[in-house]
């Protein structure tokens, strides 16, 4: 580097020239600032453990086991609502003189005729595919959750931090049968102590469920 007054080499750091005094202006250097955490292509979890990036959601951390607990609660209460419903419906269906033969102490014969059999079979049906068209539609919405998570600030993504799709969303939740079979509920645990909190359905169907903060 050369004095800009009179030519003089000037070392490195210097302040000042050493030949005419001049004031010596250290060169800058300008880095842009770069959002925390920030993420590239190939490296979607470019973050401090437990942080993921996605779009619309600058801020995620991967939901613990009892939050998620909690709003599988809170979705459970939700169902059980729409449940009585259908059985108040199932039950006008089937008649109030059935209901009160069995409260006579009819036989179980006498009761279950093909007409209330068929009743059954349909609210059995029906509450199925509620559940699944409400799971499925919810998580793979703009929501990207059911009221439950979103009570918890919860979403379903992808394991790139991406809205998810319907039949991704359904196959997360149908995948929830085979967690279900394992004992001591261990499927469902292991969304406490698994790396990216992720319970046996999410890791079969690909999926997150993160935390906005």
């Amino acid at each position: 580097m050369y004095c800009s007054k009179c030519g003089t080499a000037i070392p490195q750091n210097a302040t000042f020239c050493t030949a005419c005094g001049q004031a010596v202006n250290q060169p800058t250097t300008f880095t842009p600032n770069a959002p925390p955490y920030a993420t590239t292509a190939s490296s979607p979890l470019a973050r401090p453990y437990g942080y993921l990036a996605s779009p619309g959601f600058p801020s995620l951390v991967y939901a613990g086991f009892w939050l998620r607990v909690v709003a599988h609660l809170i979705d459970g209460i939700l169902a059980a609502i729409a449940f009585v419903i259908l059985l108040l419906i199932a039950f006008a269906m089937v008649g109030v003189d059935h209901l009160k033969a069995l409260a006579q102490g009819s036989s179980p014969e006498e009761f279950f005729t093909p007409e209330v059999i068929a009743v059954i079979i349909m609210l059995a049906g029906t509450s199925i595919v509620m559940m699944w068209l409400y799971y499925a539609w919810m998580e793979s919405s703009a929501y990207q959750g059911t009221l439950g998570k979103m009570a918890l600030g919860l979403i379903v993504t992808d394991l790139e931090g991406r809205r998810i799709s319907f039949g991704r969303a359904s196959g997360r939740y149908f995948a929830k049968i085979i967690t279900g079979f394992i004992p001591l509920g261990i499927g469902y645990a292991m969304a406490g102590f698994t790396e990216k909190k992720q319970a046996l359905h999410d890791m079969i169907a690909g999926c997150l469920v993160l935390r906005k903060v």
